[in-house]
């Protein structure tokens, strides 16, 4: 690594470190809007695994971040013990379960839903595999909102409230702290907080990419008939693709209802699936830096807007709302983007590179 490496990425950490504390100057919800950005950064990696290595398309990955957050929502909720009074005299001052017991527990519990999803599309690809992914996230979402009759237990449409914020070594990161005279606000403990998980994903998702496993995915995607002939067992690897994909949606759906303090199956949408989608093949379907950016611009991108909207609906006396009038700035953006730039904003150098070497008729 040469030396001017080593600054760039000296001035990318610094930067990354400053951040919350410049924009907390201008007021804690911009942090959130850091925060929330680097959650979405988190799901597009892990939706990378499926989408950019393996090549299957995914169109009910939120059903994945769903799992994580009601696991973390009902095991540091007061819900359960309230539901059931047999769980209220086992723990009389609240479950509280230790963030390392619910997040083993929810990127496993994904993972298995994952691989349970992949199990039966082994032989779908395309549109078909988009479709019956599709149905699964709807399933889980109807699920949670119907799971409140005769034995509530997701309390329905109503949701979880009252959800516990992360707590390490006694250290309870939903209050503020000061530390050598710097107040840092409980969203700024939770922007350190989803940065270190977005590194070590990042590690991860190189690693998996560098790996044999990653160039098996790779390989798949690119002709899967040509990789069985090959010896390479598709059915495992795909399986694998999806349940690790899962796992990073688990562990994103949990730090989501510990930041949000509620959840509900709204948060849980058909549009939260295609968004996301839309981050990975915004910024550049398998390449790490463009899935970061295409997820950083989309989550950041409608709150931007809502200062766009705004005038705008004031200058047509309000006949146009202004949700709807920053959904239409959005959507207008990505088809400008793909339109001027078809593979992505960051695509991957090796991406396309055949066609580009490919003699001419």
């Amino acid at each position: 690594m040469t030396q001017k490496t080593l600054i760039r990425y000296a001035l990318i950490a610094a930067l990354l470190l400053v951040l919350p504390l410049f924009l907390q100057t201008f007021g804690n919800a911009w942090v959130r809007i850091a925060d929330m950005a680097l959650l979405y950064v988190l799901l597009a990696l892990g939706l990378n695994i499926v989408v950019g290595y393996a090549g299957l398309l995914d169109l009910g990955y939120v059903a994945f971040f769903a799992i994580g957050a009601y696991s973390y929502g009902l095991l540091n909720s007061p819900h359960l013990t309230e539901t059931f009074t047999w769980l209220a005299a086992t723990y009389p001052a609240g479950m509280h379960t230790p963030i390392w017991l619910v997040l083993i527990l929810g990127a496993g519990l994904a993972g298995i839903f994952g691989v349970l999803l992949g199990a039966p599309t082994l032989r779908l690809r395309g549109d078909y595999l988009a479709i019956v992914t599709l149905g699964f996230g709807e399933i889980i979402r109807v699920f949670l909102n119907n799971m409140d009759n005769p034995v509530n237990i997701t309390n329905g449409p109503k949701g979880i409230g009252q959800i516990d914020s992360l707590q390490f070594f006694g250290i309870n990161i939903g209050k503020k702290m000061v530390v050598w005279g710097i107040e840092f606000a409980s969203v700024s403990l939770y922007y350190y907080l989803f940065l270190a998980l977005v590194l070590f994903s990042i590690l991860i998702s190189h690693r998996l990419e560098q790996s044999r496993i990653g160039r098996a995915w790779m390989a798949i995607r690119e002709d899967e008939i040509a990789a069985k002939a090959m010896g390479i067992n598709t059915r495992n690897l795909k399986l694998t693709a999806f349940g690790m994909g899962a796992t990073f949606g688990g562990v994103s759906g949990a730090m989501f209802a510990s930041f949000q303090g509620f959840i509900s199956p709204e948060s849980f949408s058909l549009m939260e699936s295609v968004m996301i989608v839309a981050m990975v093949v915004l910024g550049g379907i398998g390449h790490l830096p463009g899935v970061i950016l295409g997820a950083v611009l989309l989550s950041a991108l409608p709150e931007v807007l809502r200062y766009v909207a705004g005038p705008l609906q004031t200058m047509t006396d309000g006949r146009l709302d202004a949700s709807i009038l920053r959904q239409l700035l959005i959507a207008l953006a990505m088809v400008t983007i793909m339109l001027m730039r078809p593979r992505g904003l960051w695509p991957s150098p090796e991406h396309g590179k055949s066609l580009a070497n490919a003699p001419k008729a």
